[in-house]
């Protein structure tokens, strides 16, 4: 008889031999099996890949607990443009039985673009590709959802949730450090928030201050035309890449 997950919970503890292991196979298991990761540092992701892999670690580490958990409730999996600093995320919905589980793709993608750039890191461990990272996210969220399953709550900031990713992923950090838009901007173009900046947009020139970015830069035009904000001033958005951007300061 199969062990249900709060047992697993209980009895497992994978020592780092064993999760290094693991971890490998379902690496090689991905890019030989999917149809859109071809490499370690892969330029195609799908949603069936999220699905693949979860597979996989619900079969080495939880011998299908998790699924078998889940029972009649759904699981999806998605991939986001928008995120751009969270790694993540797994959403739990009780009333509809629904569960979602969502990875960042600009996090994917803006890490490893190029030899030329600090280490990569995920949940204390060093990333020397994609596919590692993505690895780590989705260890990251799967104890989310192990938690959601046995606890009906989870949190990252919380003891259990730092005790169940070590246990089973050798984790030692609950946040990634991996390299955010944000932080491409800074280092490539000198572009961030607060920051002074010169742009043309439809033929005319303007000068702004930087206020967010994600994948594009948010500036905000000085107007008499604009919303006011906090300072009681007047502005005009504008969305602008941060390589169309020259510092002023």
């Amino acid at each position: 008889m199969s062990q249900s997950l709060t047992e697993i919970i209980q009895s497992k503890n994978y020592d780092i031999s064993q999760i290094k292991a693991e971890v490998q196979e379902i690496h090689r298991h991905l890019i030989d099996t999917s149809n859109y990761v071809n490499a370690p540092n892969f330029s195609r992701i799908h949603p069936t890949d999220l699905k693949l892999i979860f597979g996989e670690y619900d079969h080495r580490f939880f011998g299908g607990a998790i699924r078998a958990t889940l029972g009649d409730s759904s699981l999806n999996f998605r991939l986001s443009k928008r995120m751009t600093s969270s790694g993540g995320s797994t959403k739990m919905c009780r009333q509809k039985h629904k569960y979602e589980i969502t990875i960042s793709a600009p996090i994917l993608f803006e890490s490893f673009d190029g030899s030329n750039h600090r280490d990569i890191i995920a949940n204390g461990i060093i990333c020397h590709d994609r596919v590692e990272a993505l690895q780590r996210i989705m260890e990251h969220e799967i104890i989310h959802l192990v938690e959601f399953l046995a606890f009906n709550e989870s949190s990252c900031s919380r003891k259990r949730f730092h005790s169940l990713a070590k246990q089973f992923f050798g984790h030692t950090f609950h946040k990634h450090q991996l390299i955010t838009p944000a932080e491409k901007a800074k280092v490539k173009h000198g572009i961030m928030a607060g920051k002074k900046v010169r742009f043309e947009f439809e033929g005319e020139i303007f000068h702004g201050i930087v206020n967010r970015i994600t994948k594009r830069a948010t500036v905000l035009v000085e107007s008499p035309e604009g919303q006011k904000y906090s300072d009681g001033r007047k502005y005009v958005k504008y969305y602008i890449p941060p390589s169309l951007l020259e510092p002023l300061e």
